[in-house]
């Protein structure tokens, strides 16, 4: 089994060639490029956080009961809430996940369940992409799969280590195709799991526009269509209408015709 030095360096060096292409090559700028470098170098200790002890439990609830309150303030200023009651939110939010985090996610989780898994993987990027606060969508998208590779590796590097050479022969350990996987031992995990894929997938789609709301009461409808009515231009038949031609008769010398008959 891979260990924490060997996740956050495999992390930390995806995260570098991640973050200098995202800079160098799709115009984004320094600053973003060294955050998605900062994310998927933290996200490679994200599956751990089910071991319930040791360093990366600390590291992990360390950074996210800090960066967590932070992003949860943007989000509740931009939502017009009172300064003062905002800070207490942020304030009572930092000390309960920093103190009774872990805990409350040993009594929920085991270890190599189904935080280990690419339901997983799409949970945590999914949630980076809906409450990073930024008006472009390709920034929310850079920060998510940052996120995305980070956690990836964690599960890759588990992966790569749960296989044993012993001279010519491969053994594989316990511990093998516990990281990559779709589904767990426990249905109810499972059941949450891809609920919440499927829940946070939907909120995704809305925000990019490739889901679109539905008036659910026909009234709604015919309402819409009252309002498309009268926002209408009308038509002006005079507008589009031909003028009448005018016809010009010369009179002069060379008509044949008396004028009266």
């Amino acid at each position: 089994m891979a260990g924490y030095k060997e996740h956050i360096g495999f992390s930390g060096v995806l995260g570098l060639i991640w973050g200098t292409t995202a800079t160098w090559m799709f115009g984004f700028t320094p600053v973003q490029g060294t955050i998605v470098f900062l994310l998927t170098w933290f996200s490679g200790m994200l599956p751990d956080i089910d071991s319930q002890t040791g360093r990366p439990v600390r590291e992990i609830f360390g950074v996210v009961s800090v960066v967590a309150p932070l992003i949860m303030m943007q989000h509740l200023i931009t939502w017009g809430g009172d300064p003062e009651r905002v800070l207490l939110i942020v304030l009572l939010f930092y000390i309960g996940l920093r103190n009774f985090g872990p805990v409350l996610l040993g009594k929920l989780c085991i270890h190599r369940g189904m935080y280990h898994s690419v339901p997983a993987l799409f949970i945590v990027a999914l949630t980076t992409f809906l409450f990073y606060k930024h008006d472009n969508v390709e920034v929310r998208l850079l920060m998510a799969s940052g996120v995305g590779i980070g956690f990836l590796s964690h599960l890759m590097l588990d992966e790569i280590y749960s296989v044993q050479w012993t001279g010519a022969r491969i053994k594989l350990a316990k511990s093998a195709g516990s990281a990559l996987k779709w589904f767990g031992h426990s249905v109810p995990a499972n059941a949450f799991c891809w609920a919440a894929v499927m829940f946070l997938g939907y909120l995704a789609l809305s925000e990019v526009g490739l889901i679109m709301e539905t008036a659910s009461d026909p009234s709604e409808l015919e309402q819409s269509v009252e309002l498309d009515d009268a926002q209408a231009v009308p038509f002006d038949a005079g507008v589009l209408a031909p003028e009448p031609e005018t016809k010009h008769v010369e009179l002069g010398a060379g008509t044949d015709a008396p004028f009266f008959q």
